[in-house]
């Protein structure tokens, strides 16, 4: 018995994380922040998208990004999955000093459930993410017909909606196992 299962008493979550690094080895950080979810006792990744390489938003002079998302049944709370999700992120050297810049891992909660969570340090769902294609696409793969709580839209209808403009390109499958990034899953 793994020791999610040991506390299947506990109410289980189903959260969305994005994944994201463009520093060192992109595809090698984001494999690592997948397994440092999953060996977590109180996570359970369920599916992860394929990685996308894209360009950068915001900052534009900095290298392209690989992205994913990670479906994860948890049963922390939203804000236990936060501390978890920055403690993973400090752990892999993560520093956050400027806004939309170069990083080693970046880890957001996109979604909840459906809670909608409005704090000084939290945010669900993550209030640009209907703007952003490098998340509304690997998010498309897993969860087409999640239904965002706020725009009461589909995932594949928020991504069809977005103006074309920012790239992102699907890895190809030979580039996401040069890591392992799904050998063990």
């Amino acid at each position: 018995m793994s020791a999610f299962s040991a506390i299947s008493a506990v109410k289980i979550s189903l959260s969305y994380i994005g994944i994201g690094s463009n520093l060192g080895e992109p595809v090698h950080n984001c494999d690592l922040a997948i397994r440092a979810m999953t060996a977590d006792p109180h996570n359970r990744v369920v599916e992860v998208s394929p990685f996308y390489r894209t360009e950068p938003v915001g900052k534009k002079d900095q290298g392209w990004f690989v992205n994913a998302v990670a479906a994860l049944e948890t049963s922390r709370s939203p804000r236990e999955l936060l501390k978890f999700i920055q403690t993973v992120e400090h752990e892999m050297g993560r520093e956050r000093q400027e806004k939309w810049g170069p990083r080693i891992i970046d880890l957001d909660i996109l979604f909840y459930n459906d809670q909608v969570v409005r704090g000084e340090d939290l945010v669900v769902p993550h209030p640009r993410l209907h703007e952003r294609r490098f998340v509304l696409t690997p998010l498309n793969d897993i969860a087409p017909h999640l239904r965002h709580p706020l725009l009461h839209k589909s995932i594949s209808e928020l991504l069809a909606e977005l103006p074309e403009g920012e790239k992102v390109m699907l890895l190809r499958e030979a580039d996401q196992k040069l890591c392992g990034a799904f050998s063990s899953m």
